[in-house]
């Protein structure tokens, strides 16, 4: 500042020193014993406009250093409202887990008051004092699922039977370190999955190397497909790779009930190593897949992102390619939680901008919701958005020249888009923002339009007759059950299509409905089952 203030005075200064340099300059003259060709006017001119140039100068210098003064202090005080947001969402965070805590500990201490009124006089076996196998109804709500897994892990650890009760088949199968006869029992038990995810962790410990049994299992997730199949529809196949997705999720499931020198032992470097060997096999096969032919439900992508997650070598791979991956299986359950793993929560904006860019804004709200982006990402314009492009593409380009079967093609597309916005407002709770009433009436309206036409159509079609065996007369022919076939269909494949394996909304309060299912034609569903806080319904059909 006192450097500027004396540049300020010197500069003033310029006129009384040119005054001086006029005086002695006309001294000059005077005396002189020759002309000069030097006249005072030039000299004049010349100091002049150095005074302007260095008065110039002086206030753009003035100019750029106030610029610069505004924008720290803009910076400071962005600096300091992020600061205490950043606190603020650790304080609300503390509050929430410490909330999180205490109603976990009152509901396991509920339960197991309520187990020892029901069965006071039977002896007590557990870790830690009186417990016991709860009943469906005692058994602690999905809030506090992850802390009873936890402690019957350890229960059980220490008891040495690994929790497996329901299929003791199991442990024999992971002790004999038998990859394909675990697919085979898994195949042949797929009727009760949710019951069989729930030991396979257990049955895993059993093994000599629950790793290498993991990594075993995996090798035919390529090797079954054929030139001349079908991904998409092979029962096989498809069952295959998500009996192989399913394993990796149980041993990670495993691994983070486990201590760090446990899972060290575990997962060794050389375990590290063959994982690795199996992504770098299988990520060139992801160049070929199509971001919108797999509609977020791609398994392919799903596995290459568990095996990274599963066995810690995801900081081996690029985290960009990583990241476009991520729409190919924005769809599908483990989603929200497998971008934590592999650490691309700081890529979600990107990802979700790709998913909204491509007409998936379900998707992109769900994930907006998951990694807290709903600022950046506004649900309710993306929902509209959605909406509004579905009834375009659910409109006729000549509405007097579609038929009835097109119509009710199109009805079934915007309705499919209605229940999908409907069910992601409920799962999110955002009724507020986005009222459900007018959506609801538009869904009964298309659903009463598309049932008249169907009718309509039905009506419309000849009834064809023919004579009946004893020759008494005609009636109606029926079309509908094959004489040659029986009532239900006989599956041939090995690997049906898995009841576990749908879209869904991510991680979130746990409640008992489904998330909207674009493909369906159904809206509401009915759980059959609960594993690690998933719900297993109707499956999705592409």
């Amino acid at each position: 500042m006192e450097d500027k203030q004396s540049v300020a005075t010197l500069i003033d200064s310029t006129t009384t020193k040119i005054q001086q340099l006029q005086k002695a300059f006309a001294e000059l003259e005077s005396h002189r014993a020759v002309t000069l060709n030097l006249k005072w006017k030039e000299l004049e001119e010349h100091f002049h406009g150095l005074e302007k140039s260095l008065k110039r100068r002086f206030h753009e210098l003035e100019d750029q250093e106030k610029e610069f003064e505004t924008k720290t202090r803009k910076s400071r005080e962005m600096l300091k409202k992020r600061e205490a947001a950043v606190v603020a969402k650790e304080q609300a965070s503390l509050v929430r887990l410490q909330e999180k805590r205490d109603a976990a500990v009152f509901a396991i201490s509920n339960a197991l008051e309520k187990h020892r009124k029901v069965s006071p006089e039977e002896p007590a076996d557990s870790c830690d004092g009186d417990s016991g196998e709860l009943s469906v109804e005692e058994k602690p709500p999905d809030s506090v699922a992850s802390e009873s897994n936890s402690e019957d892990i350890k229960c059980s650890s220490e008891n040495g039977n690994f929790g497996v009760k329901s299929y003791p088949q199991l442990v024999k199968i992971c002790e004999e370190m038998d990859s394909e006869g675990l697919h085979k029992f898994i195949s042949d038990n797929r009727k009760n999955l949710a019951a069989l995810k729930e030991e396979i962790p257990w049955a895993l410990k059993a093994a000599a190397s629950p790793a290498y049994l993991v990594l075993e299992s995996l090798k035919g997730f390529y090797l079954l497909e054929a030139p001349n199949v079908d991904r998409k529809k092979d029962s096989n196949l498809l069952g295959l790779r998500r009996t192989c997705i399913m394993l990796m999720e149980c041993l990670s499931f495993l691994l983070r009930n486990m201590d760090m020198v446990s899972v060290s032992a575990l997962i060794s470097e050389d375990v590290r190593g063959q994982a690795k060997l199996i992504a770098e096999e299988w990520k060139p096969k992801l160049d070929a897949l199509d971001m919108d032919a797999s509609n977020g439900n791609s398994l392919e992508a799903h596995a290459f992102l568990q095996l990274l997650a599963t066995f810690g070598i995801a900081s081996d791979f690029n985290e960009e390619e990583l990241s476009r991956l991520i729409p190919m299986v924005s769809r599908r359950r483990q989603t929200a939680d497998l971008c934590r793993s592999l650490g691309l929560s700081e890529k979600m904006p990107g990802v979700i901008e790709v998913l909204v860019n491509n007409g998936r804004q379900i998707d992109a709200v769900n994930l907006a919701f998951a990694f807290d982006l709903t600022v950046q990402f506004l649900p309710v314009p993306l929902l509209k958005a959605y909406l509004k492009e579905a009834r375009k593409a659910s409109s006729p380009v000549k509405p007097g020249n579609s038929s009835s079967t097109a119509q009710i093609e199109f009805s079934e597309r915007e309705l499919a888009a209605l229940k999908a916005v409907i069910k992601c407002i409920e799962e999110h709770n955002i009724e507020e923002q986005y009222p459900i009433d007018p959506l609801q009436k538009r869904v009964l309206l298309l659903e009463k339009v598309k049932a008249d036409k169907k009718g309509s159509t039905e009506a419309a079609k000849p009834q064809t007759k023919r004579a009946r065996a004893n020759g008494a007369g005609y009636g109606p022919r029926v079309t509908n059950v094959a004489a040659d076939k029986p009532f239900y269909s006989r599956t041939t494949d090995r690997y049906p299509q898995y009841v576990y394996d749908r879209p869904y909304v991510y991680s979130g309060p746990a409640d008992n409905h489904g998330p909207a299912l674009l493909g369906s034609a159904t809206y509401n569903f009915s759980p059959s089952g609960n594993y690690f806080g998933y719900q297993y319904q109707v499956p999705y059909l592409h």
